[in-house]
């Protein structure tokens, strides 16, 4: 398993070995033992989310209220994405930023966002399916979003063939400032007390 740690803190990047034969192929995109080496926790997984999508689709751009936030492990079994990493959380050094890294089922990534950091992603083919493993179940009085497609954050869409298809919740969402102003974002030295809490 190789791991590259994203310039975002709290961000991961894990490539998993696969092991094609005449049968199909195998791979874990899912080790417990990198993650606990780069991460220094292991990952406790309350909840597995299945999620299918079409060409074009975004889903995003989510949080949930630190604490306990929710971190999420995610991966491409079917299809391609182009999944997005934003730092949402109010004093961090890399405030309003964002990392991409495609995810599809020929190299089988996985990403590692912590608690306190925005995702979406985008489908970029039909039937594409997104497997997430997350650390806290679903709940809708702590989950907020942004709208993903906010100029100032100027999320990496470009890709995308066609117009973008959102939710009317996703497409509702206020931008990064308003959130902002409104208190809806994590604060960056809550989340890293929460991250060490972990660790501990």
């Amino acid at each position: 398993m190789q791991v590259r740690r994203l310039e975002i803190t709290g961000a991961y990047e894990f490539t998993p070995k696969a092991f094609p034969d005449h049968r199909g192929l195998f791979v874990a995109p899912f080790q417990e033992a990198a993650f606990v080496d780069a991460t220094g926790h292991p990952l406790r997984v309350a909840q597995t989310n299945h999620s299918v999508s079409a060409r074009n689709v975004i889903r995003g751009l989510h949080f949930a209220d630190v604490p306990p936030g929710q971190a999420k492990y995610v991966y491409c079994p079917r299809g391609a994405l182009l999944d997005v990493v934003v730092d949402i959380r109010v004093g961090s050094p890399t405030f309003g930023r964002w990392e991409a890294i495609q995810l599809d089922a020929t190299e089988y990534r996985a990403v590692y966002l912590a608690e306190g950091l925005g995702h979406a992603f985008a489908a970029l083919t039909d039937d594409t399916v997104m497997t997430y493993l997350c650390s806290t179940p679903y709940n809708p009085a702590a989950e907020h979003g942004i709208d993903p497609l906010d100029p100032d954050l100027a999320l990496p869409w470009s890709d995308l063939d066609g117009e973008p298809i959102l939710s009317e919740k996703d497409r509702a969402a206020p931008g990064l400032a308003q959130a902002a102003e409104q208190g809806l974002l994590p604060d960056y030295e809550n989340c890293l007390a929460h991250y060490e809490s972990l660790r501990g």
